[in-house]
């Protein structure tokens, strides 16, 4: 057998038993929460076919879609004409029928349209699960990451909007995290372009204020520049952004066509749900686009404070997602948590409880013959009690069987020897204070639980 290296493909990341406990407690209380506000859980496949992720994340987005190459001679139906004039998207298409998810929204919505029969609309979900993006991996940015989304679908109503707020502000409360929810608004970017003069290019427009945290308008100037924007238009767009703390208010009297205008009145509507101290961490942004096309109305991004990593949380509002899977006139809107760049901000900043891992609690030694059966016995009975114990696999040294209670970090062990038989008692050992005590069976498990309730 030739051997092989043990590598990771570039994005892709193992987890140890330190990392998932931590892992856990933030899926654990995001979950908490999700399920206080009458959420309720879904899972989709890992795989789509292409045809339903092509054509709803915009351009770029598209590019980053993982294909999966059909099985057996995928060569066979290849679209000859694509491969000699080197039309990767043609080609791709001819030779993948299947993409990995690139989010949770568009899979969520195929779901709807397929079970539309099964479902209570308003319909409230929230899904927890890996997506993939061929992205160019970097500090925060993966390759595979776990999203977690909360969507409501099937109501027009702004009080969801407000719900999802507060759901944010719930959570990373939850986990002492101190963030910043920046809200805009599709229909107020829509009357923006309108003012620019620039309404058939609002999609270049959008694509590129999507990029202006990252590289600034020097950055993104050519970019509007290679896409059609006159030189007036940028330079007005310019003057807008040095300015980025525009009020509602302000903005109305700036925008006075019907799009723009319709956005600041449903963004007034939500922020009227959250008066006063509710709104401390909210905030009204211009600049946020929110790069995806199938976004139509209000629209969330969610950045951690004390620390540079980008987004942990975005979505917003889409009209008609489920339309392109039959069913027309489904008007939903979620948003969604960064699971992998949660984790990161709060071991930067420390955030986690520690002793977090779910390790076991008691160690029995293995003295092998009988003691061996014995202590099985009695390690069957601990567990069905309660407690998280396990044995080592096979007689060995004392030493070294302590050595490995010592780095799994495992507060009691218990010897069950012939001697202790005989007398029916046994030894447990603290191995944190190092002593050893003579016990019965009742008695050993009362103390080993009082000391793990102080703990």
């Amino acid at each position: 057998m030739t051997k092989v290296k043990p590598a990771l493909p570039k994005g892709m990341r193992d987890f140890g038993p330190d990392q998932m406990a931590r892992r856990n407690y933030i899926v654990a209380h995001l979950r908490e929460v999700f399920e206080r506000f009458g959420f309720l859980p879904l899972e989709t496949p890992a795989m789509e076919k292409l045809e339903t992720l092509t054509g709803k994340y915009g351009e770029e987005g598209d590019k980053l879609i993982f294909k999966v190459l059909n099985s057996g001679d995928f060569l066979k139906k290849a679209d000859r004409e694509a491969l000699e004039t080197h039309n990767l998207t043609r080609l791709a298409h001819s030779i993948a029928e299947k993409g990995l998810r690139y989010d949770l929204t568009i899979p969520f919505a195929r779901y709807v349209a397929m079970n539309q029969g099964r479902i209570s609309f308003p319909f409230r979900r929230y899904q927890m699960q890996p997506v993939w993006r061929a992205d160019r991996p970097q500090k925060g940015r993966y390759r595979e990451f776990v999203q977690c989304d909360v969507d409501v679908i099937g109501s027009t109503g702004l009080l969801s909007e407000a719900e999802l707020i507060q759901i944010y502000q719930m959570a990373f409360a939850s986990l002492n995290m101190s963030i910043r929810i920046r809200v805009n608004n599709r229909k107020i970017l829509e009357g923006l372009a309108g003012y620019l003069g620039v309404e058939n290019q609002f999609t270049a427009l959008t694509v590129a204020l999507d990029k202006l945290d990252k590289v600034g308008m020097a950055g993104i100037r050519p970019e509007l520049a290679a896409r059609g924007l006159l030189p007036k238009a940028i330079l007005d767009l310019e003057k807008l952004i040095e300015k980025r703390s525009w009020s509602l208010d302000q903005l109305g009297g700036l925008l006075n066509n019907e799009r723009g205008q319709e956005g600041i009145a449903e963004l007034r509507r939500i922020f009227s749900f959250l008066p006063g101290a509710a709104r401390g961490n909210v905030e009204f942004d211009l600049t946020l686009a929110r790069g995806l096309d199938y976004y139509t109305g209000t629209i969330f991004e969610v950045t951690a404070e004390g620390v540079e990593i980008g987004s942990v949380g975005g979505g917003g509002r889409y009209d008609d997602l489920t339309g392109v899977f039959g069913l027309p006139g489904m008007s939903g809107v979620g948003i969604s948590f960064g699971l992998d760049r949660i984790y990161d901000v709060m071991e930067e900043l420390e955030l986690f409880p520690e002793n977090m891992e779910k390790a076991s609690q008691v160690l029995f030694v293995n003295f092998g013959g009988e003691a061996e059966a014995k202590s099985f016995e009695m390690l069957t009975r601990f567990r069905l009690l309660g407690l998280r114990c396990e044995m080592y696999p096979e007689a060995a040294k004392m030493k070294k069987q302590m050595k490995y209670a010592n780095a799994r970090r495992i507060p009691f062990v218990i010897m069950l020897g012939e001697e202790e038989i005989k007398s029916s008692m046994l030894q447990v050992k603290d191995m944190q204070s190092g002593s050893q005590t003579l016990s019965t069976e009742a008695g050993a498990l009362e103390m080993i639980r009082a000391a793990l309730e102080t703990q």
